[in-house]
């Protein structure tokens, strides 16, 4: 039987979306962490994403 949760409490219907999404996103997490990717510092990502509402900015004024 399904837990409901309280919409005030949880933006999950149930303990068991709950649950769910903790677990997947635990591995997501997990996998990040032993990705071989390069890092990306946060100035830098927070460069990129200003760039990038800047543009899109640009294309709605005009």
């Amino acid at each position: 039987m399904s837990t409901q949760l309280d919409p005030i409490v949880s933006e999950f219907e149930t303990q068991e979306q709950a649950d769910s999404y903790d677990r997947w996103f635990r591995a997501k997490v997990q996998e990040a962490l032993e990705s071989d990717k390069p890092r990306l510092p946060h100035d830098e990502a927070m460069a990129r994403v200003d760039r990038l509402i800047a543009e899109r900015k640009r294309q709605h004024a005009g």
